[in-house]
């Protein structure tokens, strides 16, 4: 598990540090690779390391960076998060049970 929220962090650290840099829309080529992420859910658990880097590889690219207040860009996945609600995102997801309770 600490692995696991260990790589998490350092992709959510990196795509922030990164947020100046991304693009106002995202390229063609990202929005066709989301195709990617659309299959049938799996019959058994999935590896949460597979999750998170392909949801992070595939997904990232595809989104733009936004300010806090800035008007959302329609037609376009946006993750804008203020610190505070980031840090509460982390500790919540700590909360829940695994597995999860029937």
């Amino acid at each position: 598990m600490k692995e696991l929220l260990a790589d998490f962090l350092d992709r959510a650290l990196r795509y922030i540090e990164n947020r100046d840099s991304r693009r106002v829309a995202p390229s063609a080529e990202a929005v066709e690779r989301l195709a990617l992420l659309d299959e049938p859910l799996p019959e058994h658990p999935t590896d949460p390391q597979i999750v998170l880097q392909m949801l992070d590889e595939i997904g990232s690219p595809a989104t733009v960076a936004r300010v806090a207040g800035e008007p959302p860009r329609y037609g376009t996945c946006t993750r804008s998060m203020p610190a505070r609600c980031f840090s509460i995102s982390i500790v919540s997801w700590c909360w829940l049970p695994f597995p999860p309770e029937a």
